[in-house]
């Protein structure tokens, strides 16, 4: 098991130009993280076999792995033309997945606002969803990579959704990267949703989350669930996630994979990503 940082919290320096993406893999090591996972956010790699090869190189230097690949896709609302377009983009990012050498790399499938994330909406595009994650995931094997998708988006957020396709895709290299933050953003349990999802994990993602309930406005910062709560990014280990337990539940697990934090907090980035990451390693210790 190793503790290390996504690229996704230091998202807003790399975007203001403080770093790139190969300081902040330097960064990351600095720092005691002990794997980068890559979200091309304030930078891509598509057509960019050079900075690809860059980041490779970075890590060995440093000595950190490279744990995951996580991108953005959405194979709903689109006609056949742009059904077939999404799901050969998603495949380009395989073949990055596997030039980065990593072998878990995580897609979306499809987001929606809160209006639009009933259940019907959900079974009117479900085999749409689990035929695209079908055919990336058999790609994908060649590579020995397994596919996963997140628990986040609003619409494939709560548990039973997530898990309902990953059983459908029935793939051995298709899984959950579980988020233990976002639960929170379909108002269900981190602790027992975690639980539930754990024999299906790819990745962990530790996230924090400051809850308040809908009846209590705490004014600005803050976005709401999909039952009106109001949630704001928090370090690990100061928002309302009893992080203690989800690390015993994961330890017990026996999950031995990579453990990657994200800061998506008001704080300065590369302090709350730090704080989150010092945070984590405490905690792990002491449970």
């Amino acid at each position: 098991m190793k503790i290390g940082l996504s690229t996704y919290s230091l998202a807003r320096a790399i975007s203001a130009g403080e770093m790139d993406v190969l300081g902040a893999i330097q960064w990351i090591a600095d720092n005691g993280g002990q794997h980068v996972e890559i979200v091309p956010v304030g930078f891509t790699l598509e057509n960019n076999s050079e900075l690809i090869d860059a980041i490779v190189n970075k890590a060995a230097e440093v000595g950190i792995d490279i744990s995951n690949y996580a991108i953005g896709a959405k194979f709903v609302d689109l006609d056949e033309a742009g059904y077939r377009a999404e799901i050969e983009r998603v495949k380009k990012h395989v073949d990055i997945a596997a030039r980065l050498g990593v072998k878990r790399m995580r897609h979306d499938v499809a987001s929606r606002p809160i209006p639009e994330t009933g259940t019907a909406k959900f079974e009117a595009d479900f085999d749409t969803i689990v035929k695209a994650s079908i055919e990336i995931a058999d790609y994908a094997n060649q590579f020995g990579i397994v596919t996963s998708i997140e628990n986040h988006g609003f619409f494939v957020q709560a548990t039973e959704r997530v898990h309902r396709i990953i059983e459908a895709v029935n793939r051995p290299n298709f899984r959950h990267t579980i988020d233990i933050g976002n639960f929170l953003c379909v108002d269900e349990d981190p602790v027992a949703a975690v639980k539930k999802s754990l024999p299906y994990a790819s990745m962990v993602h530790f996230k924090d989350f400051y809850v308040r309930p809908s009846y209590r406005n705490p004014g600005e910062g803050w976005f709401r669930s999909t039952s009106g709560n109001y949630l704001r990014g928090a370090v690990v280990g100061q928002g309302d996630i009893d992080i203690y337990e989800v690390v015993r539940l994961v330890k017990e697990s026996g999950y031995d994979g990579y453990i990657s934090i994200e800061f998506e907090g008001k704080e300065e980035c590369k302090w709350g990503a730090k704080a989150a990451m010092d945070n984590t390693f405490r905690i792990w210790n002491e449970v």
